[in-house]
């Protein structure tokens, strides 16, 4: 039986590496008698995958976590063994069964939620909100991204699903998938720079909301959390 697990990373732990948060999982599972599936062969591990993993030094509202268990109780049996065994920063927000052949955390995700807010002290000087509608009205917004094998450039505006600017945090949406990937920090120094000016180190305090997966078609896609994906019984 498959389940995704929701869970929130907040606190000193944001600056713990996605390996580690594996880990911890790993353990915890363990340490709340969880009847975890193992991998066959000579070196057996939890049958475990997440989601788009969270870089250091982020918070967030909605990370997700498959695993395959042998049996269970209940849902919410699950949710409260693990957080009985949690630590401060890492809570367990909900555990669905996952339906026969959906796709595994890592393989669904398309998109990613953010709110996103300057640092006291890192505003910039440019009237970003007045300078948004323009911005959001080009009809490309091309950036350089550098990677392993070097640097290209790349268009930011199909991915951006959403963004608006609402007392004094910016709101996102935008693509999360393995193809094309936007990083907050990524969209905010292409505004900033449509305004002459650079973000400043450490200028942002970013929050991930949710992660999504489309449910719809090429032509219609929809977007819903992860977390829709299942039932809670």
């Amino acid at each position: 039986m498959k389940l995704r697990v929701k869970f929130r990373k907040f606190g000193p732990i944001r600056f713990i590496g996605h390996l580690d948060v594996m880990r911890f999982f790993q353990k915890a599972i363990r340490r709340a008698g969880i009847d975890v599936a193992y991998t066959t062969g000579f070196s057996p591990h939890q049958i475990m995958s997440f989601a788009a993993p969270l870089g250091v030094g982020l918070c967030s509202n909605g990370e997700y976590m498959d695993i395959e268990v042998n049996s269970m109780e209940s849902c919410q049996d699950i949710l409260e063994r693990l957080n009985r065994v949690s630590v401060p920063g890492i809570e367990v927000i909900s555990v669905k069964i996952l339906p026969e052949g959906a796709e595994n955390a890592m393989a669904s995700v398309a998109a990613a939620s953010y709110t996103v807010r300057f640092r006291e002290g890192k505003e910039p000087a440019a009237d970003i909100e007045a300078a948004l509608p323009g911005f959001l009205e080009r009809e490309h917004i091309p950036i350089t991204k550098k990677t392993k094998k070097g640097s290209r450039e790349v268009d930011l505006k199909p991915g951006i699903f959403r963004l608006e600017w609402q007392s004094g945090a910016f709101f996102m949406l935008v693509d999360a998938s393995s193809g094309g990937n936007i990083k907050p920090v990524q969209l905010l120094e292409a505004l900033l720079a449509e305004c002459g000016e650079t973000l400043q180190e450490n200028a942002l305090s970013i929050t991930r909301e949710d992660v999504y997966t489309d449910i719809g078609t090429k032509d219609t896609p929809e977007l819903v959390p992860l977390e829709d994906i299942g039932s809670p019984s």
